[in-house]
């Protein structure tokens, strides 16, 4: 066995430290995509936040994240992936600072629009500067497990972190608990972190910027209103427009000789497994966040710091999965283990159908704690995604995979949740008021409370079969894409 050298004993040291910064960073930027769900009801009364002012406050900020992700990643293959970082975890302390001086739901929107700014800085550089530390194939897999099991504890943790926060300060806690964190990301970032740019950077057009930013905002926000309030022909409009403008957007890029987005990635049969595992993945994970929190609380009763407790056993899971799975992969091939990570995440959400009535939590955490290993096909399909990428379109690479992991969660909501709402609807009795036909809470401490617990325990089951189902599916899609000999690396 060879023996390290010093040197690289401290650039292996380095190398890890950086991924903690890295990670530790993205772990923030997904906990504040959940904690305001806690503090907003506190915000809403204090602020006389109307309907559209909340609707607004919750949504802005993965609106401006997911428009951002492909312009600011081409910038930051140009001007450098960790300015590019260190410049996210600038705006983003700033931002929360600001939540001191906020008197208005207007201010909040706008704190809350520069926070989805340096999100957006944040994500995609911290994928791009992972596959720059560790050019190695297998650390770089068990390096992005960690980054996935990052981001599903951060999911969990969230509602944990804004419960505690709530009970024991105001609502303006949810946004001052970033500052302290991403000072000190900044200084061991800055201490840690390699520059790293693209040797062939694409084309930052205004043009290109204009229509990706516009069609990704327009493509979400329909979909974000057609899960809260059903579609209509305004909204199919803008809906139609936001695709539009996307097609328009590829198309261009088609045309490019160094395109802002490396669209000609999609021919790669690997990439395009890596990025349906990590959409669906992100899709059944937040649905199940979304509609499974409502249940502890409204159904079960349970506080919001309680519930968020309740919700762990999905972040234990994906603590183990995603590290162990390059492992795994090495022995057994990277196709079979993205493709069992699938099959146990649908059967975490099946087991949510198989239960019994009244749903008993810890069948329900069974459920979660599998969910949770399943996101092993998770990491993996990351690491693909970076693999099967040249290095100089990592940038296009991250951007890609960071718009799976947004636009999943967005359809999670809007299908999964709409789901839930139609079963929910469709178990009340006839004579059930407006309020109980609204929301569940509506119908708490009326004649018929007691049908719609039921009812909506019905609907959080019918979304764990739904979510298996279209897991399900997807693995085959996978199983049947993926060349058998697929590594880590991406390559055969």
């Amino acid at each position: 066995m060879t023996a390290l050298l010093p040197e690289q004993t401290a650039t292996d040291r380095r190398r890890w430290a950086g991924l903690a910064v890295l990670a530790a960073s993205l772990l923030v930027v997904v906990m504040d995509m959940t904690v305001l769900n806690v503090a907003l009801p506190d915000l809403t009364e204090d602020l006389h936040a109307g309907a559209l002012a909340q609707l607004w406050i919750v949504d802005v900020y993965a609106l401006v994240l997911a428009g951002l992700l492909v312009p600011v990643a081409a910038l930051a293959d140009r001007w450098g992936r960790r300015r590019m970082l260190l410049t996210g975890f600038t705006i983003f302390a700033l931002a929360s600072l600001a939540a001191l001086v906020a008197r208005s739901a207007g201010e909040v929107i706008a704190i809350r629009a520069l926070l989805g700014i340096g999100g957006a800085m944040i994500m995609p550089a911290t994928l791009s500067l992972i596959r720059a530390l560790f050019p190695d194939a297998r650390e770089r897999a068990f390096a992005l497990g960690l980054w996935a099991a990052t981001a599903a504890v951060g999911g969990a943790v969230g509602p944990i972190v804004g419960g505690a926060l709530l009970s024991a300060f105001s609502w303006h806690a949810a946004f001052l608990v970033n500052v302290p964190l991403m000072v000190v990301a900044f200084l061991a970032g800055r201490a840690l972190l390699p520059e790293s740019r693209s040797e062939r950077p694409g084309r930052v057009d205004a043009a290109g910027v204009l229509l990706s930013v516009t069609g990704m905002v327009a493509a979400v926000y329909a979909v974000k209103h057609v899960g809260k309030e059903g579609l209509d022909l305004p909204t199919l409009a803008v809906l139609v427009a936001g695709v539009a403008l996307l097609a328009t957007f590829v198309q261009r890029c088609r045309r490019q000789d160094d395109p802002m987005l490396a669209v000609g990635l999609f021919a790669n049969p690997v990439f395009r497994a890596g990025v349906l595992t990590a959409l669906v993945s992100s899709m059944v994970m937040i649905a199940l966040l979304f509609v499974g929190s409502q249940w502890l609380q409204l159904v079960q009763g349970w506080s919001p710091l309680v519930a968020g407790v309740a919700l762990l056993p999905m972040a234990l899971g994906g603590l183990v999965g995603p590290p162990l799975a390059p492992a795994v992969a090495a022995r057994v091939g990277a196709r079979t283990v993205i493709v069992a990570g699938l099959v146990v995440l649908a059967l975490g959400l099946l087991t949510l159908w198989l239960l019994p009535r009244p749903l008993p939590y810890a069948g329900v955490a069974l459920a979660l704690l599998l969910v949770g290993f399943g996101t092993a096909a998770l990491g993996l399909a990351s690491a693909l995604i970076m693999g099967a990428a040249p290095a100089h379109q990592a940038g296009s690479a991250a951007a890609v995979e960071e718009m799976s992991y947004e636009v999943g969660g967005v359809l999670g909501v809007a299908v999964l949740g709409s789901l839930a709402g139609v079963v929910y609807r469709g178990g009340l009795p006839a004579g059930a008021g407006a309020e109980a036909v609204e929301s569940v809470s509506g119908a708490l401490g009326t004649p018929v409370e007691a049908a719609a617990l039921a009812s909506y325990a019905d609907a959080f089951a019918a979304v764990g079969l739904a979510g298996a189902l279209i897991t399900l599916v997807v693995a085959v899609i996978v199983w049947r894409g993926l060349p058998g000999d697929v590594d880590v690396s991406g390559g055969h």
